[in-house]
């Protein structure tokens, strides 16, 4: 579920884009121009009634049992996984991010991707691209928390429009309009979690 995505605008771009005042941070070698799980990436959040600019790693570390014992307890070895997206709203594992409007998060993006459910004649799923025309830079809905080794983020998801049910049925991340990203960042739960809606096709294209 859309764990490859492209930032291609410039810092300078992205401040001017979420009123971020200067001084800028220093600036970042982002791997352009696509973004994977694990990877620093551009996140933008909310301090003492400010926009900030971060550089986070995207996906949020957590244990899984591997399939190797560990001979001295007899259970399965705990491996690391990042997740990157957030379906479950209620979970424990999200609820704290998602109640702690600190702990939100606007993710920027040029474009996103999902690969298509049917393989085509080389063996390999088709990949896909989606954007929205109209705003060079988009922003997912996302939640931050601080992690051993630096911030750590991921985005929301929610049901797919008609555009990318054909191509991923089973969700998509969650695009703000620009006028509900100040709601998102700043309301209470209740709130915010409305904003979780499948983004108006008529506004995106695919590639």
């Amino acid at each position: 579920m859309c764990n490859r995505y492209r930032m291609t605008e410039a810092q300078a771009a992205l401040a001017a884009r979420y009123g971020i005042a200067a001084p800028f941070p220093p600036d970042h070698t982002i791997p352009p121009p696509e973004l994977f799980p694990d990877k620093p990436a551009w996140v933008v959040r909310e301090e003492a009634g400010a926009r900030v600019l971060d550089v986070m790693a995207w996906g949020f570390p957590h244990k899984v049992p591997g399939k190797r014992i560990d001979k001295a307890t007899g259970k399965p070895v705990l491996l690391n996984k990042s997740v990157t997206n957030v379906r479950n709203y209620t979970s424990p594992f999200w609820r704290s991010a998602l109640m702690n409007p600190a702990r939100r998060c606007l993710v920027p993006f040029t474009a996103f991707s999902e690969y298509g459910p049917t393989r085509g004649g080389d063996g390999k799923l088709p990949l896909h691209w989606f954007d929205v025309p109209s705003r060079p830079i988009v922003s997912f809905a996302g939640v931050w928390r601080p992690a051993e080794g630096g911030a750590v983020f991921a985005f929301l998801t929610t049901d797919p429009n008609p555009l990318v049910a054909p191509i991923h049925p089973k969700a998509m991340p969650v695009l703000l309009h620009e006028e509900d990203e100040a709601a998102w960042l700043t309301a209470p739960f209740d709130q915010a979690i409305l904003l979780a809606q499948p983004f108006p096709s008529q506004l995106m294209q695919i590639a």
